[in-house]
């Protein structure tokens, strides 16, 4: 909740229910795009959807600590919980309602036969604390896609655990280190290499593990600078963190070279694999020479994204870094499956675990029947038509829009805001005119080597006919702004959504975290009295 709302739409503009407002309604209702205000305004003392039993009488243990006041939650019937947070829920916008173009994070369509899998009995109620011998299907079905995540990389072993793609990088370079370690090298080598327009998270990763991080720009065709590379090259170097196809949405043409380079120079190579889905089935990551590579399972292999997690980062890894992976291990013993737990060692000590069990069996599930219902050719043909959407967008707004760099993509169309030059509109502004237009915008101002970076990224599983459409949407958007009198209109959208745009300023710098009640009369706006 931030205080900087644009409350110029029913409630939101210190309108009281039952009152009138500026579009012309008595409740403030736009059909059905239904005004909601906060629960806390919605709840009634004393009300509630459940009858409790009064507690027993027990010894007061809080040492004088007890609370004196009210709870302060809002009090309402059950009916009312279920409306207002399905009228909530109607004002996101979701992957299963229309093309979600952001770059870089593939919000794919999630089959639904997945979710059916991870709710089979035996699988959506295990609990990681059965005994080993109650969950050998489990194991199978983890060891199974393991293998599938090995044959696609062309990589030897794979570690399960991670939690997440950021978790992910922290293994693989976790693993590195103690390569380093092993090899008398941890303290001389502290220098990773990270592209400029890395995702933030693989300098974060290296500066969290004591690496020190030196970056390396980009030619003017979106890719490593070769030569910048090599320069940078030497013994303190311990590994190149690069993501491929890059953040630009390119593939490093030159990744054989670079691979060649830094072993040269006594170092590993850490590929960031948020965006495999652009390849796989089509390249081998180990065939490039990569030391180790995290997978994150909602990009590639179509798990739930973001808060329909928990997510799952599984990290792939040379046979120079196999003996380094952290436990558990599943491995097989005759037909009986089991979970090693002192498997890495490093000098004889262990390199331990990195959560508290072996992965996050729901997006398993999910991935395996993902990966099983395509088989080998339709995984091909998945980065086969991501790729093609991409360039499809590309190529048909390359005319009205402005490439940042020459020639064909990979899974996402990167432009930058030249087009908008002399136009008075943003980057940010063109954006929030999308969702006038019924689209999330796409990804802005990433990667930070492009000046008003917008990046699109389709996926395979838009049609063509909705691709047409949101290509539609952008190029009217363009023209609109190219009139050169039309900024003032891109600075007040979005117009049709629930809330006006926000002044970010404002929000950051003095954001109201905390809802308090007061008694002010109808017609004024209880967010404005909380902030005062």
């Amino acid at each position: 909740m931030v205080q900087s709302l644009d409350r110029s739409q029913g409630r939101a503009g210190g309108v009281a229910i039952g009152s009138a407002n500026n579009h012309g309604t008595y409740t403030g209702n736009r059909a059905l795009q239904i005004e909601e205000p906060l629960i806390f305004e919605m709840g009634q003392a004393g009300r509630c959807g459940v009858d409790l039993p009064e507690p027993p009488k027990v010894k007061d243990r809080l040492n004088g600590v007890r609370r004196k006041g009210t709870i302060g939650l809002p009090g309402l019937s059950e009916p009312q919980v279920v409306q207002h947070f399905t009228r909530l829920s109607q004002k996101n916008y979701a992957i299963d309602m229309g093309v979600y173009p952001l770059g870089s994070c593939t919000m794919k369509h999630n089959p639904r036969i997945n979710e059916k899998v991870a709710r089979l009995p035996g699988i959506g109620d295990l609990h990681p604390l059965q005994p080993v011998s109650t969950v050998q299907g489990a194991l199978e079905l983890i060891d199974g896609l393991a293998h599938w995540l090995k044959t696609l990389t062309g990589m030897p072993a794979v570690a399960m655990s991670p939690a997440a793609g950021a978790h992910g990088e922290m293994c693989g370079m976790m693993a590195i280190a103690a390569a380093l370690e092993a090899k008398g090298e941890r303290a001389t080598r502290k220098t990773v290499l990270a592209p400029e327009s890395a995702h933030g998270t693989n300098p974060a990763t290296a500066a969290a593990l004591g690496f020190v991080v030196k970056p390396i720009p980009a030619n003017d065709r979106g890719r490593v600078d070769l030569a910048a590379l090599k320069a940078a090259l030497g013994p303190d170097v311990a590994a190149i963190m690069l993501t491929n196809p890059n953040t630009c949405g390119l593939f490093e043409s030159e990744i054989v070279e670079i691979s060649k380079a830094v072993h040269e120079a006594g170092a590993y190579f850490y590929c960031d694999g948020a965006n495999f889905n652009a390849i796989v089935g089509r390249v081998r990551p180990g065939d490039l020479g990569i030391d180790c590579m995290h997978i994150n399972l909602h990009k590639t292999f179509s798990t739930p994204h973001g808060g329909g997690g928990p997510g799952a980062g599984p990290v792939v890894l040379s046979a120079a870094l196999a003996p380094y992976a952290p436990y558990p291990w599943i491995v097989k013993d005759g037909d009986t499956w089991h979970i090693a737990e002192d498997g890495a060692t490093v000098d004889g000590a262990p390199l331990g675990r990195l959560k508290a069990f072996h992965g996050q069996m729901g997006m398993f599930s999910r991935a395996l029947a993902y990966i099983m219902s395509h088989g080998a050719d339709g995984l091909k043909q998945v980065a086969e038509d991501a790729v093609l959407n991409a360039n499809y967008v590309m190529a048909a707004l390359k005319d009205v829009m402005s490439p940042a760099f020459e020639g064909p993509c990979m899974h996402e169309a990167l432009f930058d805001d030249s087009f908008l030059k002399d136009t008075g509109v943003s980057t940010l502004d063109f954006a929030k005119a999308m969702i006038d237009e019924g689209y999330h915008p796409m990804t802005m101002y990433f990667p930070l080597v492009v000046h008003g970076a917008m990046l699109i990224e389709p996926t395979e599983t838009v049609a063509k006919e909705d691709l047409d459409q949101f290509i539609g949407a952008l190029r009217s958007l363009t023209a609109k702004a190219k009139t050169g009198t039309a900024a003032d209109d891109f600075k007040a959208a979005p117009l049709y959504a629930p809330r006006r745009r926000l002044d970010e300023t404002l929000a950051a710098r003095k954001p109201i975290l905390r809802w308090k009640p007061s008694n002010n009369p109808p017609g004024t706006d209880p967010l404005k009295q909380a902030a005062e």
